[in-house]
């Protein structure tokens, strides 16, 4: 049995889980420990005392260790994609690419480490010298989602240890097997006891303790608006820093222009790969009269020919979605959508060699943006199609949502292109590419009900994991 890390060892928790195979429930990953509130206690009172230490190392220091992660997780790359792809159903390119992606973070940020820059501003009073100095914020509980479990805490892990703070590490407990490995890699680095901690389990349990923790000093967190929202309250009665990713309903708009050898891709690649199941899938397919009928007519026919299956074969371009739960949950949309009046082409339930969790790509063609099945997230491989007139009753629509994490636009106007780039309300923009797919090196996050805090990756990380520290001195 897999256990949890806390002060420098490996305990079991009161119970476990198995982790299950969603391409082939038979196969049974592994059994892994869950966490109880005292063991979360004992967690975060380690990485407590091992704070000040860390905070006060070498940037060289913390520095090494990312740089240590980082060749691991290259070197063992193909292990661990094998791991991602059976515990959560993305395809096995897939997981191995979520993989490298992971260790160019920690690579990123083991340069980050070295370059914590502060600034030296000129007093308006004479004699005075003022320095602005970055400090690490303290000890972090870091609450990641089953989607991408091995990038998302890479990119909450990794900075964190940078900027100097000590790290409670909460995986999800439908997906725990890369993170407990990501959990073993960081401890054969040499990582500190305390500095480094894995608290596995459920939500409700471990992540509540984790938030409501007097010594944790902020929380990242990665998953559900409903479960954000309530996190974001209880944080703010403890006083703590938080940050918050939450979903999104992401529109893809289509304009008469756009090149459809690129827009139909793009969209197949947003809605559908990874099984739909990304907080930045396009999920509002938003498209111009003109166009409508052939976009629709060619993109009912791609996701037709999408091969669904086992994620390990090479062939299949898209595995089974993450759970039975899950999946009910997608079908209950897919019966919404129909009920709302769209025409729905696929997004049945389908049989495969093994008993696992497949699903026909669904399109609702003929949805209005009023419709649930266009306004809730279905975090599946579900797609609203609606029709519009022109540009900016496409904007209009897109901007029309709860959400704000990303929006796309496909069009050969730089004209609309720049217009969408300013005005659509969302974090993220892309202009003939998918909706989903980031890089590692640039800020992620994004407006209303999709964030709140600081942005996640990049340079952009200090803004959560330091605090601001003015210096004044007196030469006189």
């Amino acid at each position: 049995m897999k256990l949890n890390l806390i002060s420098g060892e490996w305990l079991a928790g009161p119970d476990h889980v198995s982790n299950l195979n969603p391409a082939d429930t038979s196969d049974v990953i592994g059994l892994y420990t869950r966490a109880s509130v005292e063991q979360v206690d004992l967690a975060v009172c380690a990485a407590n005392s091992a704070s000040s230490a860390w905070a006060k190392a070498s940037p060289q220091v913390r520095s090494d260790l990312l740089e240590s992660v980082a060749q691991a997780l290259f070197a063992r790359k193909d292990e661990l994609g094998r791991i991602l792809a059976r515990e959560e159903g993305k395809t096995l390119a897939e997981a191995v690419g979520e993989t490298m992606r992971a260790a160019q973070i920690f690579r990123f940020f083991a340069g980050e480490a070295i370059r914590v820059a502060g600034d030296a501003i000129a007093s308006v009073r004479p004699d005075v010298d003022v320095n602005v100095i970055r400090q690490a914020a303290g000890v972090v509980g870091l609450i990641t989602p089953w989607n991408f479990p091995i990038a998302i805490p890479a990119w909450k892990i990794a900075p964190a240890l940078a900027y100097g703070n000590s790290v409670v590490f909460k995986p999800a407990d439908l997906t725990p097997g890369s993170a407990h490995l990501l959990a073993e890699i960081i401890h054969q680095a040499g990582c500190p006891s305390g500095v480094f901690n894995l608290v596995m389990g459920r939500g409700s349990v471990v992540g509540d303790a984790i938030v409501g923790h007097p010594l944790v000093d902020a929380v990242s967190f990665t998953g559900s608006a409903p479960v954000g929202r309530a996190m974001a309250v209880q944080a703010a009665q403890g006083m703590k820093k938080v940050q918050l990713e939450m979903g999104g309903k992401n529109p893809m708009v289509i304009l008469d222009d756009a090149d459809l050898d690129i827009a139909v891709p793009a969209v197949l690649n947003g809605a559908f790969y990874s099984t739909g199941q990304r907080c930045t899938a396009s999920s509002r397919i938003i498209v111009q009269a003109g166009v409508h009928d052939a976009f629709v007519a060619r993109l009912a026919a791609e996701t037709k020919a999408l091969k669904i299956g086992n994620p390990l074969d090479a062939s299949v371009q898209v595995g089974p979605v993450v759970s039975e739960k899950q999946l009910m949950n997608n079908l209950d949309y897919v019966e919404i959508a129909r009920a709302e009046g769209a025409d729905v082409i696929g997004g049945e339930r389908l049989n495969r060699e093994t008993e696992g969790y497949f699903q026909a790509p669904a399109l609702f063609v003929g949805a209005t943006n009023q419709m649930r099945s266009s306004r809730e997230e279905i975090f599946g491989p579900c797609a609203s199609i609606i029709k519009v007139g022109d540009f900016d009753e496409a904007l209009s629509v897109a901007n029309d949502t709860e959400f704000g994490l990303s929006a796309g636009i496909c069009t050969a106007s730089l004209k609309h292109a720049r217009a969408f780039r300013q005005e659509a309300q969302a974090g993220m923009v892309m202009v003939n590419l998918p909706t989903a797919g980031v890089d590692y090196h640039v800020p992620f996050g994004g407006t209303k009900g999709s964030s709140i805090g600081s942005r996640e990756q990049g340079r952009y990380a200090a803004e959560f994991y330091t605090t601001v520290k003015t210096a004044y001195s007196f030469a006189g």
